[in-house]
């Protein structure tokens, strides 16, 4: 967008140019030179020394403030244009080129009266429609955007950004197929978009359609190496096909990229916790544990991290651990019956039989089918010598579960309960 917008500028403001030996016009094409090598601040010093000749080159000011633009020295940038519409009202691209800086500030009523009044002054300006038509996106009004950038489209077939924009206005509304139409075009138009091949390659993730998502997320990166949200759809794709140790090197680079992105953390603990349970179903638990405890420093707020690590901590006979790592996953999620089935199992190993069976009250109100939990306060009922309710739970987990070995389990207790209770024994 940037070059097309310096294009622009350069086609519509010729005429603006002083005559050719004058020392600004040499200091603004030098500028340009150095513009489109993406050296901003070499040419802003040029734009600067071609204001220093020309105090009124209004295009001189225009340029410069895009080249602040590029910096992200929105203010500046926003100043610069001030200055080259004061210069120069009538110019189009002016309006339209301090538009995209108040959509980079989200300043978006800012936005629409600029892209107004440069259609009012260039009905037939591409770009401005296809920047009015991110805008009304923007704002919540989908049928004017649509409206615009299918307008941009007709007066320029060629012009990427109406594509991107329309592209992601389908995307919006999951209109899958015409979004990844779009993206596809703008690929054609410009095969060094990275921001269209991610953009594509998250649209083909939406849908199910994995492998191509990894191909043009891949392509993203490749061509900008430090593209966050590039590794970070890439991962999430990864994590989808349980390809844990991809993903969590994917997410821990996008983290590294951008450390203040709070949604990134949290599917990067998402991963470790994703890796710990493979672990764990492996019965390597050592690493299950490294993992878990991973996911909770990444976010502290993860309840099912520490609900598993409180269970391996139990496994592991650490039980004042487990009961604390339980406790934290019910304070964050009160609502989730295995922590209190697991702190009650913890708490009967730990000999405090009355706060395990209420931890399995609980626990079978949340869920009135838990069959483990059943036989878990039937095992508890069993150490308080209560045998008649261990008996009535240890009946319910059979009736309940369709776990062959928990079944098993129950049958032998109740049959240890019986014998131990026949007369002689």
């Amino acid at each position: 967008m940037i070059n097309r917008l310096l294009i622009m500028l350069l086609v519509a403001a010729a005429l603006l140019l002083p005559a050719c030996g004058n020392p600004a016009t040499s200091h603004l094409k030098q500028g340009d030179a150095l513009f489109d090598q993406a050296q901003w601040d070499e040419a802003i010093a040029e734009y600067d020394k071609a204001i220093e000749n020309d105090p009124k080159f209004a295009l001189a000011y225009g340029k410069r403030g895009w080249a602040y633009a590029s910096k992200g020295q929105l203010e500046q940038a926003i100043a610069d244009l001030n200055k080259a519409i004061e210069l120069n009202p009538g110019l189009a691209e002016f309006y339209n080129y301090r538009a995209s800086v108040y959509r980079g500030q989200g300043q978006w009523d800012l936005a629409l009266a600029d892209l107004n009044k440069a259609l009012e002054l260039n009905p037939h300006l591409a770009e401005a429609y296809a920047h009015r038509g991110w805008a009304y996106s923007a704002k919540g009004q989908p049928d004017l955007a649509l409206t615009d950038l299918n307008k941009a489209i007709e007066l320029d077939s060629n012009l990427a950004d109406a594509y991107y924009n329309r592209g992601l206005l389908h995307n919006s509304h999951e209109r899958w197929d015409m979004g990844i139409a779009d993206l596809t075009r703008v690929i054609e138009l410009e095969p060094s978009n990275f921001a269209a091949y991610n953009d594509r390659g998250a649209t083909y993730s939406n849908i199910g359609k994995l492998e191509p998502a990894i191909v043009d997320l891949s392509k993203a990166v490749e061509l900008n190496p430090k593209y966050a949200i590039a590794y970070f759809n890439r991962g999430l794709v990864y994590g989808v096909q349980g390809q844990w140790e991809l993903a969590i090197s994917d997410l821990s680079k996008a983290l590294e990229l951008d450390p203040e992105a709070p949604l990134t953390r949290r599917e990067l603990a998402r991963a470790y916790y994703g890796r710990g349970m493979d672990y764990g179903a492996s019965d390597q638990w050592d690493a299950a544990l490294s993992d878990m405890s991973k996911a909770i420093e990444l976010n502290p707020g993860f309840a099912m991290a520490y609900s598993i690590r409180g269970q391996i901590y139990n496994q592991n006979q650490e039980l004042e651990k487990g009961i604390a790592d339980l406790t934290r996953a019910i304070e964050l999620e009160p609502h989730f019956a295995p922590s209190y089935n697991n702190r009650g199992s913890a708490y009967s190993n730990a000999g405090k039989l009355d706060l395990a069976i209420s931890d399995f009250n609980k626990a079978i109100e949340l869920r009135p089918n838990y069959a483990l939990a059943y036989y878990n306060r039937g095992g508890t009922f069993q150490l308080k010598g209560d045998t008649m309710s261990a008996i009535a739970d240890y009946n319910k987990a059979i009736q309940l579960s369709d776990d062959a070995a928990l079944i098993d389990a129950a049958r032998q207790r109740i049959s240890n309960i019986q014998k131990a209770m026949k007369p002689g024994k």
